[in-house]
């Protein structure tokens, strides 16, 4: 990998042109991080780094690694802070120290295959099940595919990036239609349009750039399951880092169901070799045996493979594999729908082999779990990593420095909760910070809160519902719904409303609804997020009530939001396959599982959910929590001190008196 000219500056002289340019006040917590950023980075030590809401972490990290010696990568967890990293906050700055010698500001965003469109399916069309391309079938989404052709062909005239999120609005299966993932991909030696193919463009923009802005999905690929995704480097800030395990492990989950079987069947018929009998053929009848297997195993996690479920995956596996033997090395008709079609089809084949392989094994390393059938979609075999600290302490830490930062990565008060998932290991805490030196792996890593600029005891109140009935298993009871409409009646709205199921918080968008009429209520899945954010900022007198993608995914400074209502610590659910086996074997190794597991999920959440409410120096508001829980258990202490230092009270006549005084100010 080529090295870049280090820069003379020190971090923090850039760090202040940097601000200045920007238009910005320089804050101590950005200072402190981005002097620790350039220290760690200079000498291979692990970082994570607490930076609170406000702190301007993007800044924080971006300068010591433009100013770092080689390559660095950073990777984010959602796509709203990749857009904002790469079209506000990288330009900017790269504006901002252009004078600065030394200095290689070249950047580039990668993603994955899928996330470009790809000119060959754009040009040539769709395989049908047979494998034969085909043009878009005349109906309701051909119009927004045409829409979309144009557009990936003005992408290239104009030389832009072919990216997704570039794209006229559309559908996942619309935008199917104009991309194609790693194994339906012809590779560019092959494709016709090799040379103008949009992710090739990107991976070789990248080869060129000091800097490149991933997300997590595609490091996890790169480094963790040994698929070379970036070019390499030397060093990884991983914002969003909460997120991290999270997302690994998503991206290390696999699925089958009896339909991918069938589909990967039908397109292989055309292009196995049926000398030796009908190898498709054999595969659907595997799937049939699946079908039976599935049918009679309960839905839920699958601790021993019975006799039946074994011996249908290993069929399938079987089966895939000589279907995969049976495919020709080469195309017959050169470059074009051969290779496409035939591409496609080996490509769906191998993955339901990889699948079924991986489900066969049976492995102590993974958790299987079979998920229920709803409405017209059968049900599927899932299987997930029982842990990744492992797989990210061997592949990623051992190999390269690594930044973590977020808002969230204390919990109880504490680095080593979060630490010890990331595969590092807490031994000491100084002051606010966490060093230590792990002599089995050799892993020296520092813990740093940077702090916030936030006044949170001046700004916010967390009140906690004590009197209330704890949460049951049926949802939000009279109390509570009375408790909700009390509070929002008294802010006259400006709340979001956080809630454990999409069953919760419909219920208590009918009660607003009923009994504050002249208020306006909105529910996750009455629209698109974006259009109910839009209207919650747009109207004062709004409430908006949602599940998980509310949680971490909305951010609305100001007065829009005064009130945060979470309806119940958010415990994983008893029932979820992948987390009761993570606590299972906590317990098994010695550890408080429910700790380790459920609190620490629950925590990190309530932390999350917390920080909607103060985004800005002129925020005032209130968190309330309808669990009394959080004050009556024994855990609940771990729980707050996870949570904004926020002023606390149980007092419900406060509370509201508070709000309305809030309510009579924004009036």
């Amino acid at each position: 990998m080529p090295e870049t000219a280090t820069a003379t500056q020190p971090v923090g002289e850039v760090l202040a042109r940097a601000v200045t340019a920007l238009g910005g006040q320089q804050r101590d917590g950005q200072v402190q991080m981005a002097a620790e950023v350039a220290e760690a980075m200079e000498e291979g030590r692990h970082l994570l780094v607490q930076a609170g809401t406000g702190t301007g972490k993007s800044l924080g990290y971006l300068v010591p690694a433009l100013l770092h010696d080689k390559r660095v990568v950073v990777a984010t967890a959602t796509l709203a802070l990749q857009h904002q990293l790469v079209e506000r906050d990288l330009p900017r700055l790269v504006e901002a120290v252009k004078d600065v010698p030394g200095l290689d500001t070249s950047y580039a965003v990668l993603k994955g295959r899928s996330n470009y469109a790809c000119l060959h399916r754009v040009r040539a069309g769709v395989p049908d099940d047979q494998g034969t391309l085909v043009d878009v079938p005349l109906g309701a989404m051909a119009e927004k595919v045409l829409e979309l052709r144009a557009w990936a062909e003005q992408e290239t005239e104009q030389g832009g990036s072919g990216e997704r999120d570039n794209a006229p609005r559309h559908t996942d299966r619309e935008w199917r239609q104009v991309s194609v993932n790693h194994r339906e991909c012809l590779g560019a030696a092959k494709c016709p349009f090799g040379a103008e193919c949009f992710a090739e463009l990107a991976r070789e923009k990248a080869q060129r750039s000091h800097l490149i802005v991933t997300n997590h999905s595609l490091l996890a690929i790169d480094a963790i399951e040994d698929v070379p995704m970036i070019p390499d480097y030397d060093t990884v800030v991983i914002d969003e880092a909460h997120e991290l395990t999270a997302r690994v492990t998503q991206a290390a989950t696999d699925e089958l169901g009896v339909s991918d079987i069938e589909r990967a069947a039908r397109r292989a018929t055309r292009w196995t070799d049926a000398a030796d009998g009908d190898p498709a053929g054999d595969l659907e009848d595997a799937a049939a045996q699946l079908a039976e297997a599935i049918e009679a195993t309960p839905p839920g996690r699958i601790d021993q493979l019975s006799t039946q479920l074994s011996d249908a995956l290993v069929l399938v596996r079987d089966a895939a594999r000589a279907c995969l033997s049976a495919f020709p090395r080469e195309s017959g008709g050169g470059e074009g729908e051969g290779d496409a079609g035939r591409t496609q089809a080996k490509g769906m084949v191998q993955e339901v082999f990889a699948n079924a392989e991986r489900m066969a094994a049976g492995s102590q390393a993974d958790v299987m779990w079979l998920g229920e059938a709803r409405d017209r979609f059968p049900a599927r075999l899932h299987v997930a990593p029982l842990q990744v600290w492992g797989p990210m302490r061997d592949k990623l830490l051992t190999d390269k420095t690594v930044v973590f930062t977020s808002a969230t990565l204390m919990l109880g008060g504490e680095f080593g909760a979060v630490a010890t998932s990331l595969g590092l290991k807490p031994t000491e805490r100084v002051g606010s910070q966490v060093v230590t030196t792990d002599p089995d792996t050799a892993l020296p890593w520092k813990g740093l809160d940077v702090g916030s600029p936030f006044d949170y005891g001046q700004q916010s109140i967390l009140y906690v519902a004590r009197h209330l009935p704890q949460p049951g298993r049926d949802g939000l009871g009279p109390a509570q719904l009375d408790e909700i409409c009390d509070l929002v009646d008294a802010l006259e709205g400006r709340t979001l409303g956080l809630f454990s199921s999409r069953r919760a918080a419909e219920a208590a968008a009918e009660a607003v609804r009923a009994r504050l009429p002249h208020l306006t209520t909105l529910a996750q899945g009455d629209a698109q997020l974006p259009e109910l954010a839009k209207q919650f900022v747009e109207d004062p007198h709004t409430c908006l009530f949602g599940t998980l993608s509310l949680w971490q995914g909305l951010d609305v400074p100001g007065d829009t939001c005064q009130l945060v209502i979470i309806d119940r610590i958010p415990f994983p659910r008893p029932d979820d396959p992948l987390m009761s086996a993570r606590q299972r074997a906590a317990d098994q190794a010695g550890g408080n599982g429910f700790m380790q597991v459920a609190a620490t999920h629950a925590a990190l959440l309530l932390a999350q959910g917390a920080g909607r409410l103060i985004r800005t120096t002129s925020d005032r508001g209130v968190v309330a929590v309808l669990d009394p829980r959080l004050e009556t258990a024994r855990y609940g202490r771990f729980l707050k001190a996870s949570l904004p230092p926020m002023w606390s009270t149980t007092d419900p006549a406060l509370v509201r008196q508070a709000l309305a005084r809030l309510g009579q100010t924004r009036a």
